[in-house]
């Protein structure tokens, strides 16, 4: 049965498609200097990240690192349930919105517009919104329950696909903040305008916002 995709918002802006330079993994600090680094940090510059730094991020946060993994799927750096990888991480930028597809390396446009504000939850510091990237966390309920993995009974009960998602979402979000602590960039984990990125984003009903994720370099006192 093919599964009919919503149409993506259509924006007189056009956005390409980035091919993310190849992530540069050599070693600039150890896993213990980043455990003792790592920290929530709020206050966040609009300094632009470059776009090695950029693909640097993404490949740490759930890049493929493995060509063969668990039930010969391609492996990440963060682990899933039965390695359903269900977690997509967007990526709003000041010109648009892009999917990151981790096995291509690639950001493929979503849609143009400046809406990082919507990365951040309503009520919260708006001090960030102006932040180069905000990560948003959205789980694809539907890879986790047709994974091509081990498919347990408790992925198709929804209180148990709840505790999976939010335990990968963490993952991923643990990841980002070691590299932030690695390579002096600041970063805060936190939530977002649900509401809004489900209608902007035009989210099928299998698809959850979760999260947000703000990344930049400090601000400088």
């Amino acid at each position: 049965m093919v599964r009919k995709k919503k149409s993506r918002p259509v924006s007189s802006q056009e956005l390409l498609l980035i091919k993310l330079p190849k992530p540069k993994l050599r070693r600039s600090t150890s896993v213990f200097k980043a455990l003792q680094l790592r920290k929530t940090t709020r206050e966040i510059s609009d300094k632009k990240l470059s776009l090695q730094v950029l693909s640097n991020l993404l490949w740490a946060a759930c890049g493929v690192n493995r060509k063969t993994g668990p039930f010969e799927i391609p492996g990440r750096t963060a682990a899933s349930a039965s390695n359903s990888q269900e977690i997509d991480l967007y990526v709003a930028m000041q010109e648009g919105i892009y999917l990151y597809d981790a096995f291509h390396h690639y950001l493929i446009p979503v849609i143009a517009g400046d809406f990082r504000s919507f990365a951040i939850g309503p009520g919260q510091a708006n001090f960030v919104t102006n932040a180069p990237v905000q990560l948003i966390y959205i789980t694809d309920v539907h890879k986790l329950t047709n994974t091509s993995g081990y498919k347990e009974p408790g992925l198709q009960d929804t209180e148990i696909q709840k505790s999976y998602y939010y335990v990968d979402t963490g993952l991923i979000a643990g990841n980002v903040y070691l590299f932030a602590a690695s390579q002096g960039l600041a970063s805060w984990f936190h939530n977002c305008n649900k509401s809004a990125l489900k209608e902007k984003l035009i989210l099928r009903g299998d698809q959850r916002v979760l999260f947000g994720q703000t990344i930049g370099y400090p601000t400088k006192k």
